[in-house]
């Protein structure tokens, strides 16, 4: 596989978290967008190392508000000779009685199709394109309006189902997917959908960039401190 920076930082991350095994059976969300895309793209040129040893399935969940994949994504994925699959789902239709159609539903349903194809056809891994800038992100969102330090972790096995989501690109920050979703030509797409406004998230974004200055280096220490945690000079909850 040729080399570049992102995909060493994907390597890094898969060997410090053994986040793909031998006999591994991998699906992954694609959404069509540039982390997805960058993550399947990795796959299939790993897929191709003689030590491979897995194999994974890209899955489209299609709604009622989002577009299909760009023809030009598909055909790309088609060029990778990945093995991509769509299926479609009622959103709206499972919606409660008085409830409104929002983008956190949309994202928990489609989470919820993942989860249950992934169980139903044998895969043991679910892989999410969800990158350093949002597990700072959240990290951010959960301090303020959880009142707890926690955030996304790269390996996360379910309790109550055999399959465990991974986080390839957690070590890579969205402005180097970025730079290589343009240097490779799908950087663009975006989603349509008309539910799409997360304010809690954009709020977290925006907060991260005033914090940080959007410097790669600050966000890199802000970082490399959730994991290096002196518990010693945080004050302690009194039972």
């Amino acid at each position: 596989m040729q080399k570049n920076r992102l995909f060493s930082l994907i390597d890094k991350a898969v060997f410090d978290y053994h986040l793909i095994e031998r006999n591994d059976r991998i699906l992954v969300g694609a959404s069509g967008g540039k982390d997805s895309t960058a993550l399947i793209e990795y796959l299939a040129n790993r897929s191709r190392r003689p030590d491979c040893g897995f194999s994974f399935t890209a899955l489209n969940i299609q709604t009622e508000f989002g577009g299909a994949i760009p023809e030009s994504i598909a055909n790309l994925f088609r060029e990778w000779n990945v093995d991509f699959r769509v299926i479609s789902i009622d959103v709206q239709g499972r919606l409660k009685p008085g409830k409104k159609m929002n983008c956190y539903w949309c994202s928990t349903q489609r989470r919820t199709e993942l989860n249950s194809y992934a169980i139903q056809n044998g895969y043991n891994k679910i892989a999410l394109g969800h990158h350093l800038d949002d597990v700072l992100e959240t990290a951010i969102m959960n301090s303020l309006h959880k009142g707890e330090l926690s955030t996304m972790i790269p390996s996360l096995r379910y309790e109550k189902y055999p399959v465990t989501i991974i986080r390839p690109l957690y070590y890579a920050m969205e402005k180097l997917i970025i730079e290589h979703a343009k240097e490779r030509g799908y950087y663009g797409y975006t989603c349509t959908c008309t539910f799409q406004d997360n304010s809690t998230r954009k709020d977290a974004r925006a907060k991260l960039s005033a914090l940080t200055e959007n410097n790669p280096v600050l966000k890199q220490h802000l970082f490399d401190a959730l994991m290096n945690v002196n518990v010693s000079y945080l004050p302690k909850k009194q039972s």
